[in-house]
């Protein structure tokens, strides 16, 4: 508590200039200011302060421990005001943006049971695979899958996740197994399409990482359709875990060609800023962790 207080005093004389203006904010005695400092001082070995009756002084060390008081001062602040707003209740309209296979899986599902815990939040879900602008559209989390880029933008890793390979037990008896990514040319791949054109598949050969152009007799731009073409033994279909993992572990799919499988594209919430967050905010990206991190979570069909 007393080098609490120390830094405390601290930060208080130089954001206030004196001595005796901390005093008065503290109302106690500027003697008593000036003994705290002096066993800060003492405490580390070093001066802070260059004191004189008309000024002060930061030291080349008082102004770097300066820096990390303000900084330890504001995150305790922080911390404080997020353990009293949990006592609270989370209020207000959620805007929420998703990626229209993922949302429609495993996000609108869950809402209702978020919602049942907090009664006093309202939610708008925008399913859409285009990438939202968070700000200018006014999003209060985006759930995003994939590496991070926008240095603007804050966040938060909600789980894992990985691309694989996959294709019915049937379609793999009639045409074999691939074993190399050249072997991909010898077999109907069933690739998405944006907006015209079709997106190549993303593998690691060599330490690399190599994106491929496939080939097939089918494309289309809704990945839940070269989902079930997949199952119904069309092709192969490059996906996400979060979509095939349960049916993987029934037999109904197989991965083929791991060894070349590229890092994953885990799975974000996105958001405009980090501090002062509302509750609401905290309240669902906390919940959606806390879900995905259940045992068997991603495994249920």
């Amino acid at each position: 508590m007393g080098q609490f207080r120390q830094i405390s005093t601290f930060v208080e004389v130089v954001a206030r200039g004196s001595l005796s203006a901390a005093a008065r904010a503290e109302a106690i005695a500027p003697a008593m200011i000036g003994r705290r400092l002096d066993a800060l001082e003492a405490r580390l070995g070093v001066k802070l302060l260059q004191r004189t009756t008309r000024k002060l002084v930061l030291t080349d060390e008082g102004a770097a421990f300066l820096e990390d008081c303000q900084r330890i001062l504001a995150e305790l602040e922080e911390a404080e005001a997020a353990v009293a707003e949990r006592s609270a209740k989370a209020s207000g309209h959620l805007l929420v943006s998703a990626p229209a296979g993922f949302g429609r899986q495993h996000v609108a599902p869950l809402l209702p049971s978020f919602l049942a815990e907090h009664r006093e939040v309202t939610v708008n879900l925008n399913l859409n695979d285009r990438l939202v602008d968070v700000v200018g559209e006014g999003v209060d989390v985006a759930i995003r899958i994939a590496s991070l880029s926008d240095s603007t933008l804050v966040g938060m890793k909600l789980a894992d996740n990985q691309r694989v390979l996959v294709a019915s037990p049937a379609y793999l008896k009639r045409h074999g197994t691939p074993e190399t990514l050249a072997d991909l040319a010898k077999h109907n791949c069933l690739p998405i399409s944006s907006e015209g054109s079709q997106r190549g598949w993303t593998f690691r050969e060599h330490g690399k990482a190599v994106t491929i152009k496939v080939a097939g007799n089918m494309v289309c731009n809704d990945g839940a359709v070269l989902h079930d073409w997949a199952l119904a033994g069309k092709g192969l279909a490059w996906r996400s875990m979060w979509e095939v993992n349960a049916e993987i572990d029934a037999g109904k799919l197989k991965t083929v060609l791991d060894q070349f499988a590229a890092p994953g594209n885990d799975i974000h919430a996105v958001f405009a800023q980090r501090r002062h967050l509302p509750l609401r905010i905290r309240a669902f990206v906390d919940f959606l962790r806390h879900t995905y991190a259940q045992p068997g979570y991603w495994r249920k069909g």
